[in-house]
């Protein structure tokens, strides 16, 4: 469902809708792992060799722009969240770089944060950090 409304999005938005740009569309949409270019450039490649990075690079700029992917800058690289585009909290694993989506609403401390100060167009981002149970062999 949600891979069909953003492919109707991006049709609405004039983007023509190719193989390779499905192919990105549905791996950022479908996974619950947040992947970094790479691994979505590796696996679009599976299906389709000819694939440049540049393809996928602009694809996720495209779906960043119309608010359909969140970008999540690591220092070891940025990562991808298609299923929850919002902000909100993350749990990632500083061992195997496992990223997980928290069930916390800030929504109400950013208006708060706004409010309060005077910002406008308050965002947030808060990471949790810890080493995950796959990596501590639980």
């Amino acid at each position: 469902m949600r891979l069909d409304d953003l492919v109707a999005k991006m049709k609405s938005a004039g983007h023509r809708i190719t193989p390779q740009r499905l192919a990105i569309a549905k791996i950022v949409v479908e996974s619950g792992e947040h992947p970094s270019v790479e691994q979505i450039y590796r696996q679009v490649r599976k299906d389709f060799p000819t694939t440049s990075l540049a393809t996928v690079y602009n694809t996720l700029e495209r779906l960043k722009e119309m608010g359909e992917v969140l970008e999540l800058p690591f220092s070891g690289g940025s990562r991808y969240d298609g299923l929850n585009p919002h902000p909100h909290p993350h749990l990632r694993c500083t061992v195997c770089g496992a990223i997980e989506d928290l069930d916390i609403d800030l929504g109400p401390a950013a208006q708060e944060v706004a409010a309060r100060k005077g910002y406008a167009d308050v965002q947030h981002r808060l990471e949790f950090c810890g080493v995950c149970p796959r990596c501590q062999g639980v």
